[in-house]
């Protein structure tokens, strides 16, 4: 009798304890994701999902290392907010919540840069500098809105990733889907 009772107690304990784990899981403030689905659909904002093939690498000569981060990288998530003078209250609601997410831990920083006249950027990442799961670039201008990028892959490395700069900055937009998000940053 005493077995059946300690054993029910411990079933209890045990359902108990994954309710907690569930709880806490499913109430851990809002994310980047969450952040993206919940606007990439609304006024003001301009989102895409653009997998890493839609970047025709093809004519472009890359290095070992330059090709190893092309290759690391799966897609990119982008979101932005185009500011106009109807909007400007919401510009700074919604730039804020994005500097609130971007200031969880689970974020840690690899640079950041600008200033406060023309505005600022900032690159995160989730995993470690080694083994990057997501990078994220932040930047604001301030007469033009703002925009996030989320980088997703597999094993993608800071510093290779970072060689791919000199790739992207030669490469020719113009023809591509990607002439509107160029278009923001002029």
């Amino acid at each position: 009798m005493t077995n059946k009772i300690m054993i029910q107690s411990i079933k209890k304990s045990m359902v108990l304890l994954l309710l907690a784990v569930a709880f806490t899981s499913c109430n851990q403030g809002p994310t980047l994701q969450t952040y993206f689905v919940d606007n990439e659909l609304k006024p003001g904002f301009i989102s895409g999902d653009i997998p890493a093939s839609f970047i025709d690498v093809e004519k472009v000569e890359l290095t070992d290392e330059q090709k190893e981060a092309y290759e690391s990288v799966d897609k990119l998530n982008i979101l932005a907010f185009t500011l106009g003078e109807d909007n400007k209250e919401e510009y700074k609601v919604e730039l804020e919540k994005v500097k609130a997410i971007l200031k969880d831990s689970k974020y840690q920083e690899l640079m950041r840069g600008g200033n406060t006249k023309d505005g600022k950027f900032m690159v995160k990442f989730i995993g470690d500098v080694e083994n990057i799961d997501e990078l994220i670039v932040f930047g604001n201008a301030n007469d033009k809105g703002f925009v996030v990028a989320r980088v997703l892959g597999d094993d993608m490395n800071a510093g290779k990733l970072m060689s791919l700069q000199s790739v992207l900055k030669d490469m020719n937009f113009d023809d591509s889907n990607l002439n509107g998000i160029k278009h923001f940053f002029k």
